[in-house]
């Protein structure tokens, strides 16, 4: 008649409740990880040195020596030249990222200093639209090398971006050609050009100044291209090779010159700033 009697006492589990915010799951092998010790780790993952997407004020705090960051044009503003609407209007979705992404628009420039040696900077910021260049991007990138052709110092630009903006139309495309004409200007005037290629660097930004650099570095495993792998393969009806646009394909088949962790960019962009400068400076045009 046991057997018929409850005789199971009740436990009661305490449930530990972990806060948010705490932990973050890598993207590439896929481990928890403490949040805290990423941030130790200039946001890159302990594990497999996975390089997390940063903003730009982040980037400027690595690259530039602390406090010589000092930005220029931040009041500039695209127009709406097509009156665009989708299920919002073209400044609604402005507002948007502005306060999602804390940023202006999707780059900044400015004066910088990195280990005494003055440049000019200019940083795209993929939380802000996906990086898209509009007119205001490409007017910023502009400016920025007309600024080092001005000055006769080295620009530098950190990419970070999906394309054009299709918002803007025609007018969006033809950043391609007034940003690359600029930077055009630098190499005439031996005026060194540096390009560092984030996580992930694509379409018309690709197509223009960020593979124009007299030195092309990239970002651990960050995918650098112009289409995505799917569409080039539905395009061309073939399958492509494993990984064939990270940046260590990339680098093995000649298309950039270094691939540089995060953690040794600044040292490594100083150091061709001073083997380079001298250099480009020696050099006497007839």
């Amino acid at each position: 008649m046991a057997w018929f009697k409850k005789s199971k006492e009740i436990k009661t589990e305490k449930k530990v409740k972990i806060p948010e915010g705490l932990w973050i799951k890598c993207d590439s092998c896929k481990e928890i990880i403490y949040k805290k010790e990423i941030e130790k780790n200039l946001q890159v993952c302990p594990k497999c040195n996975y390089h997390f997407r940063i903003s730009a004020r982040e980037r400027i705090d690595l690259i530039a020596d602390e406090g010589s960051f000092v930005e220029l044009d931040n009041d500039l503003t695209p127009s709406d030249p097509l009156n665009f609407k989708d299920k919002a209007s073209y400044a609604e979705r402005l507002n948007e990222y502005r306060l999602k992404s804390e940023m202006p628009e999707a780059a900044i420039y400015g004066d910088a200093v990195i280990n005494t040696r003055p440049v000019v900077l200019a940083i795209m910021d993929f939380s802000f639209w996906g990086g898209s260049m509009g007119s205001v991007v490409g007017e910023k990138i502009t400016r920025a090398a007309e600024r080092a052709l001005e000055k006769k110092i080295p620009f530098l630009t950190v990419s970070a971006s999906g394309g054009a903006r299709m918002q803007e139309g025609m007018f969006s495309l033809m950043q391609m050609a007034k940003v690359s004409a600029a930077v055009s200007r630098l190499k005439d005037s031996d005026v060194l050009y540096l390009s560092i290629l984030a996580d992930p660097t694509f379409g018309g930004v690709t197509a223009s100044f960020a593979m124009l650099g007299d030195v092309i570095i990239a970002e651990p495993k960050s995918l650098i291209g112009f289409a995505g792998q799917r569409v080039i393969e539905q395009t061309i009806k073939q399958q492509l090779p494993e990984n064939f646009q990270r940046a260590e394909f990339l680098l093995d088949h000649g298309m950039i010159d270094l691939v540089v962790e995060r953690r040794e960019l600044k040292s490594k962009v100083y150091k061709l700033i001073e083997h380079f400068m001298p250099l480009f400076q020696d050099v006497t045009r007839p």
